[in-house]
């Protein structure tokens, strides 16, 4: 069992409650820097925040740079690094005002948690990151199976993963109530749909391939004919497992949304991976999708509305974080505009 300190803890709760109520931040927000946080706390033997010093932070430095992973055996990469030291330059910045803490620590003490500027341009470098193409989609999507209800859910998943680039938070809480098959779009309300930082979005879907909207028209017509689904059940539910024979085994779905956006990743890994082909994350596609719609949708006013359909409000946002454009084609480009004598 680990240590802890009842007074850190008492003043973490509250930093904690601040970031949740006051700053709003989301709970994935609040985890990590609960996370980072009881890193900084461990690294000094859980000694009380009002003793603090800033050798404490020199060696947590230290620490932190020199830590292997225990998920990847490797060393924590620079953006973990920048990532845990932010979350404890928050928490000393806010704790500079805090009764009982004032006379202790002050706001300057907070920037002994800055990342070195090596390690900031490492960690804000811009890698090329792996996406299925087009046709590695619909051949994944040609050669899944469709014999049970499992299969068919799965299939519609990766359907809807191309009409829609939704994240795979949101498609995990979609209710069959925020599907409009009738105008071709799904409404992610926020109220009920774990998008990212709470963010509402109308998405309408993307004539990418007629197929996709065939299989994703005919799943919601299964669930709400044959399964008698209703407004708010599940648009891709969760399996549910009982009792057949005497052995464990799938007996149809359940009637309440996933707690999380595990078994939708696990769904398009596995589709990849079955299907010969590396495996890929359900964000993978909205590059795919980008890279589409740039031959798609030509005009400035027309890109502008298909980054508003994957919940962009600034296209900057589409094209920094979603066009790749390898090092090979940047040479391709550059050279392509030189004037030929």
């Amino acid at each position: 069992m680990r240590k802890f300190n009842e007074e850190n803890e008492r003043i973490k709760r509250k930093y904690l409650h601040h970031l949740r109520r006051a700053q709003r931040k989301d709970a994935t927000t609040v985890q990590k820097a609960a996370e980072g946080i009881l890193r900084f706390e461990a690294s000094t033997n859980f000694a009380d925040f009002k003793r603090f010093h800033i050798e404490q932070v020199i060696k947590f430095q230290d620490r932190i740079n020199s830590e292997v992973s225990k998920t990847t055996g490797k060393p924590l990469s620079k953006s973990t690094i920048r990532s845990i030291l932010a979350a404890n330059k928050g928490f000393f910045f806010w704790l500079a005002d805090q009764p009982g803490y004032k006379s202790r620590i002050r706001h300057s003490d907070a920037d002994y948690f800055n990342m070195d500027a090596k390690g900031q341009r490492v960690a804000s470098a811009v890698r090329e990151t792996p996406y299925p193409s087009m046709e590695m989609v619909r051949h994944v999507f040609d050669v899944m199976p469709t014999e049970t209800e499992q299969d068919r859910r799965n299939k519609a998943v990766i359907a809807f993963l191309m009409l829609t680039g939704a994240r795979d938070g949101a498609i995990a809480s979609l209710k069959l109530k925020h599907i409009n098959m009738i105008d071709g779009y799904v409404f992610q309300d926020a109220r009920e749909v774990l998008t990212k930082n709470s963010k509402t979005i109308t998405t309408y879907f993307l004539p990418v391939d007629v197929v996709y909207h065939e299989c994703f028209a005919d799943w919601v017509t299964f669930l709400r004919k044959e399964k008698l689904f209703g407004p708010d059940d599940p648009l891709f539910p969760p399996l549910k497992v009982g009792v057949v024979d005497g052995a464990m085994k799938v007996i149809g779905f359940e009637r309440q949304v996933y707690k999380n956006a595990n078994a939708i990743r696990k769904i398009v890994k596995d589709a990849f991976t079955n299907a010969d082909l590396p495996p890929f994350t359900p964000h993978a596609f909205r590059k795919t999708l980008v890279k589409w719609a740039d031959r798609t949708y030509p005009t400035r006013e027309a890109f502008k509305a298909f980054s508003q359909n994957i919940g962009h409000s600034s296209v900057v946002t589409t094209i920094s974080a979603y066009y790749p454009v390898s090092l090979e084609r940047q040479g391709e480009l550059i050279k392509a505009a030189i004037p030929k004598s």
